[in-house]
């Protein structure tokens, strides 16, 4: 109860009960009792209550010679309070006192309400008419977890230690097999650790505060031995626990590290084993479009193959770095190693897979401007090939200029063609620098011979289509200067019958004097020359076109009519013309026969004695006035007056009145010799 004699001996409370007693288990509890206190407190003794009232005298003996076996040493007085009704002295005949050498201790019996004649009242409980406090059912439940958290920490602390011991003892393989085997313990230090700073905080506040009723209540010294043993296991609970979570946050690194290591070489060994051997066997560029996309789809998959390892590193990468920044210096370099490793595969396995890419994408674009190209030299062969038929000569130069865009087109088509072809080049003879030491000269030889090939190939059809242009170039530049004579021909033609036109309805006239007629005459051969350069003009090309034909070898479609139509106007001209030329030629003889008869004086009349001149004159004029009445007659039978009848008529009232004038003057003439014989 916590109750101490007047030796400070602890006090031993044994009360009986009317049931019957078991022994051994007494024996047990007063062995589980002895072993709280201290050697120290031992030493005092202690002094035995064996509380009798409720029992029987054979129970209460049995029980103080027990405790001869149990506690001889310790025990230095042993009060059985006795019943109000004692005992029969026949059973009470046993006298203790007569027996103190043999048990080694004093037995007495006592009355409850003397027993202070032998223990201080507050050293004692109520039921001996004491003042002490005790609750022996809160006693009984802290002591169970004390006792629970004695037997938890101890078994704790042995495990851990265990634990602690094997992470730093042994082998690498003997330290992973003792934590693999024990690394749990069997409980939670966390609850544990709980527990005690509990049973340590209620034992403190209970030695502090004092009992309910406010009466201090004495310190147990099994609690004061109690609070050191809490106290001593919380420390090497702390200390242990804090050991083994230091080892458990080593394992964990260690398992993290080794976890990443290993998917690390995962990766290193999927990207330079079956990464790297299917870019090993992938080293065409394909001959067409549609083999170059194929190759570019099976790019696709090994690059997505390859992404969801990129994925991985990324994820390694972020671990790696997180355990950097955590600052473990004997990590780094491990984890820089691993990292540096880590990076290097990968980004040389991407820029493989990048290489690649670019390759087969450089292939595609070559591909690409070669199926152009060649789409392009059809286009333009196949113009080539049809024979030229054109309208016209504008038919002809337009198409001469989409020839010539065709062919410019052409250019700029093995030009681009180069390009690509001399870039994926280029690149094909880097493509060794990360072959991983494979012999990739064949491959290589065959790519760059095939696009060597496919850039000669297309050299030598665009010279053979220039060659065709050329040609037909020239042949169409001929056809061109063809049409050119047949139009230029026919304007020729146009123009002589523009001349004829003229000639007939505005070369009417034929002067009112011979000096005016001459002037005419004059305008009018200039007027046939410029005819005759006309005509001279149109045969030229007509001849022109007759060889540019046989140059062609092909038949002028215009010229066999241009030539009779020329022939034909030429001819009309020239009778027309030389019809002008005689009324002309006839006029001016008139002019100059009449004018000079009436431009002679008549003091000479025998200049004028021949009647014949004025019967030339006379004549002259009927006949002129006679043409002007007669239409031009062509060789094809067909007629044509000249101008209209109005100036017909005008001309030849001219030729009248000069003709009087003629008359007239020959009257004058003869009435001189008419008149002489009369007189």
């Amino acid at each position: 109860t916590g109750g101490k004699d007047r030796r400070s001996g602890l006090i031993l409370t044994i009360p009986l009960c009317l049931e019957q007693t078991s022994m051994d288990e007494l024996s047990v509890t007063l062995d589980y009792l002895l072993s709280i206190p201290s050697e120290k407190c031992k030493a005092r003794g202690f002094t035995v209550i064996v509380d009798g009232r409720k029992s029987q005298w054979n129970v209460v003996k049995t029980v103080v010679l027990m405790l001869q076996n149990v506690v001889p040493a310790e025990v230095s007085l042993v009060c059985v309070v006795k019943p109000d009704e004692f005992w029969d002295k026949k059973v009470t005949h046993f006298c203790f006192w007569k027996e103190k050498d043999r048990l080694g201790f004093e037995v007495i019996l006592v009355s409850a309400n003397k027993l202070t004649r032998y223990i201080e009242p507050c050293q004692l409980t109520e039921d001996f008419g004491g003042t002490l406090t005790y609750d022996h059912m809160d006693w009984l439940n802290k002591r169970l977890v004390f006792e629970k958290f004695t037997k938890e920490s101890t078994s704790l602390l042995d495990e851990l230690a265990q634990i602690n011991n094997g992470s730093d003892k042994g082998t690498q393989q003997e330290k992973e097999r003792s934590i693999d085997l024990n690394f749990l313990p069997s409980v939670d230090p966390e609850t544990v650790l709980q527990t005690g700073h509990e049973l340590l905080s209620e034992l403190q506040q209970r030695r502090f505060n004092g009992s309910d009723g406010g009466v201090s209540w004495s310190p147990m010294d099994d609690e004061l031995l109690a609070q050191p043993q809490v106290m001593k296991l919380l420390d090497s609970l702390r200390e242990q626990y804090t050991r083994y979570q230091e080892v458990c946050r080593q394992r964990s690194k260690r398992t993290q590290l080794e976890e990443i290591q290993q998917k690390v070489m995962q990766v290193v060994n999927w990207l330079e084993g079956p990464g790297s051997e299917q870019l090993r066997t992938q080293w065409g560029i394909g001959d067409s479009i549609r083999a170059s996309q194929a190759l570019q789809q099976k790019h696709e998959e090994i690059e997505s193959q390859h992404s969801e390892w990129f994925a991985v590193y990324v994820e390694l990468n972020q671990q790696i770095a997180a355990l950097l920044n955590a600052g473990d210096e004997e990590d780094l370099v491990e984890l820089k190693a691993l990292q540096q490793q880590l990076s290097d595969v990968c980004y040389r396995q991407a820029s493989q897979l990048e290489f690649r890419q670019n390759l087969l994408q450089a292939a595609l674009e070559f591909h690409g401007v070669a199926q152009d190209l060649s789409q392009q030299l059809d286009g333009l062969l196949g113009m080539l090939c049809v024979d030229v038929a054109p309208a016209d000569g504008a038919s002809i130069q337009q198409t001469l200029k989409l020839l010539e865009e065709k062919l410019k087109s052409v250019d700029l088509g093995l030009q681009g063609l180069r390009e690509k072809g001399q870039s994926l080049l280029d690149q094909i003879s880097n493509q060794a620098s990360w072959a991983y030491g494979k012999d990739v000269t064949i491959e290589n030889k065959e790519n760059v011979d095939h696009i060597q090939g496919v850039m000669e190939d297309m050299q030598l059809r665009k010279q053979r289509c220039e060659d065709m242009v050329d040609v037909r170039r020239l042949k169409m530049l001929q056809m061109v200067q063809l049409f050119k004579c047949e139009e230029d021909a026919a304007q020729a033609v146009e123009w002589l019958s523009e001349l004829l036109d003229a000639l007939l309805k505005t070369h009417t006239r034929l002067g009112d004097d011979a000096q005016e007629t001459k002037v005419l005459l004059e305008k009018h051969r200039k007027f046939v020359d410029v005819a005759q350069s006309t005509y001279d003009y149109g045969r030229q090309l007509l001849q022109a076109t007759v060889v540019l034909c046989q140059s062609l070898r092909c038949t002028s479609r215009s010229s066999g009519d241009t030539l009779p139509r020329l022939n034909r106007v030429w001819k009309q001209f020239t009778v027309t013309s030389e019809e002008r030329v005689h009324r002309l030629e006839t006029a001016v003889a008139f002019h100059s026969s009449a004018e000079k008869i009436l431009q002679d004086c008549p003091e000479h009349p025998e200049a004028f004695s021949e009647e014949e001149q004025f019967d030339e004159i006379e004549a002259v004029g009927k006949s002129l006035l006679d043409r002007l009445t007669v239409p031009v007659v062509y060789p094809d039978g067909s007629e044509q007056y000249f101008g209209s009848p109005s100036d017909m008529a005008s001309a030849a009232e001219h030729i009248r009145e000069k003709m009087k004038l003629v008359s007239l003057k020959k009257q004058q003439l003869r009435q001189p010799e008419a008149t002489t014989p009369e007189s």
